[in-house]
């Protein structure tokens, strides 16, 4: 049981730990995430045994999404940390001659990092690579759903880092609510927009900054002069992967009537040839993480015509990939963020329909749009506010590490990745050296003439 006295002592030692400096070397951040870099490779085996366990990942999907593109956001930050970490001058401003500036990037302090299940091993540690570049120290609060992933992050933290620098902390929303009673200095949550709205809540009693990864509908529009079989292909990988539990899978499908048919065809025959005939008695196809996700996401299947799919089996709590046709847009499945293998499918005949269709619901996380005209690129991402995204593509914005990932209104703020993970737990101190060999008597009250002067230099 962890003890709201137990969070405060380990709070305490991280605090005290951190203001003796322990944590400032650039070196020695560029050696911790080394031994993170480390603990992953030397494990690769028993996260992936985790993540079967707990969501039946295949090994593929496993590397792809939870280990490699952790290895690779490592990497990438121990390259650039020198560079990150180091004061930045500015110029001097005409009416500041004699001074220099700079910026001198300073870590939050303690952070606490709030994991989601989907992705129950990378959403733990990918904004703790960012936390460790800065040089804070953390507490990890990783997801009570995936239990074996979570279990084997503690294990492989404690063996990897002193309390002090890194502590991993289980449980359930009781934790969670003792946590987020204290003090930290910066709060790190990855989740749903309800729990977030509970985190930013508890956040503003300590005027505590937060980043908040969260969700939302993601659109995804195929246009009547899109690539229709790469379309189909690239869609079919991204909202079907993990079996649809991830925050930025297509969530609905806006497809131009013009195409409508074609497509739904070639987008069934691609989900066939990713994950057979029978995705239920697919080994390498994710299961729902709980009966209550399974029995939530069921029900959808009766708020349209299931042209594909709408099978499931409770036992194995795996659904297969279903479309969903004749959808009202008032039914549930699309009010709610899916989070699984069920695809709503909404038609139009006009571009301005589906850039008002999304205008008039909260800002998604992401936005999928494929067509081959760049007019139509420019119009959509010139009108539709949205957190990231891809043409042409779902999914691959958020793999590489030169772009920043996060939401927008009611998707989140702040965002990460790469040197955006480093700046998410940097606070960024303005430091204004004055120089002792003049003074310029004109910024003094009884100056004679102080106001003319001034009026000259600041107009």
């Amino acid at each position: 049981m962890n003890t709201h006295e137990q969070i405060q002592a380990l709070l305490s030692h991280q605090r005290a730990y951190f203001l003796k400096g322990n944590t400032r070397s650039v070196q020695g951040r560029h050696d911790r995430l080394e031994k993170l870099r480390l603990f992953i490779k030397k494990n690769e085996r028993a996260i992936m045994d985790a993540l079967k366990k707990d969501l039946n990942k295949s090994e593929f999907e496993a590397y792809s999404t939870e280990i490699g593109i952790l290895l690779e956001e490592i990497s990438f930050s121990q390259k650039n940390l020198q560079k990150w970490a180091a004061p930045k001058k500015v110029k001097t401003a005409m009416t500041h001659i004699g001074t220099t500036g700079k910026i001198v990037p300073e870590p939050f302090g303690t952070a606490l990092i709030i994991a989601p299940w989907n992705y129950p091993f990378q959403l733990a540690l990918s904004p703790l690579i960012g936390a460790i570049a800065a040089g804070n120290t953390a507490v990890l609060k990783p997801s009570e759903f995936a239990p074996n992933v979570s279990k084997l992050l503690k294990e492989l933290v404690e063996e990897t880092f002193p309390s002090e620098l890194v502590v991993v902390i289980e449980g359930g929303i009781e934790t969670n609510q003792v946590l987020l009673a204290q003090k930290f200095d910066v709060i790190f949550f990855t989740g749903s927009v309800p729990v977030g709205k509970i985190v930013m809540e508890a956040a503003s009693k300590h005027l505590t900054p937060v980043i908040l990864e969260l969700g939302g509908k993601s659109p995804c529009i195929v246009h009547k002069d899109a690539d229709l079989q790469l379309s189909a292909k690239r869609i079919a990988f991204g909202k079907f992967t993990n079996a649809g539990q991830t925050c930025i899978a297509p969530d609905y499908l806006l497809i131009h009537s013009a195409v409508k048919k074609e497509f739904l065809s070639l987008l069934q025959a691609e989900i066939t040839e990713m994950f057979s005939e029978n995705p239920l008695l697919n080994e390498n196809y994710s299961r729902m993480i709980s009966e209550k996700h399974f029995d939530r996401l069921t029900e959808f299947f009766s708020d349209g015509k299931a042209i594909f799919g709408g099978k499931a089996d409770r036992e194995s709590l795996k659904i297969a990939p279903t479309i969903l046709d004749e959808v009202n847009v008032d039914a549930a499945v699309m009010q709610e963020e899916i989070f699984g293998p069920v695809f709503p499918v909404m038609e139009y005949t006009d571009l301005d329909q589906a850039i008002t269709f999304i205008q008039d619901r909260p800002k998604p996380l992401a936005l999928y749009l494929f067509t081959s005209s760049k007019q139509t690129e420019q119009q959509i991402i010139g009108q539709v506010s949205f957190g990231g995204g891809c043409i042409n593509d779902t999914l691959m914005h958020i793999a590489t590490p030169h772009l920043p990932f996060g939401g927008v209104g009611e998707s989140g703020m702040g965002n990460y990745h790469g040197k955006y993970s480093f700046e998410a737990f940097t606070h960024y101190k303005s430091v204004l050296h004055q120089t002792t060999r003049f003074d310029f008597s004109f910024r003094y009250p009884h100056a004679k003439n102080g106001l003319k002067l001034i009026r000259k230099l600041l107009k």
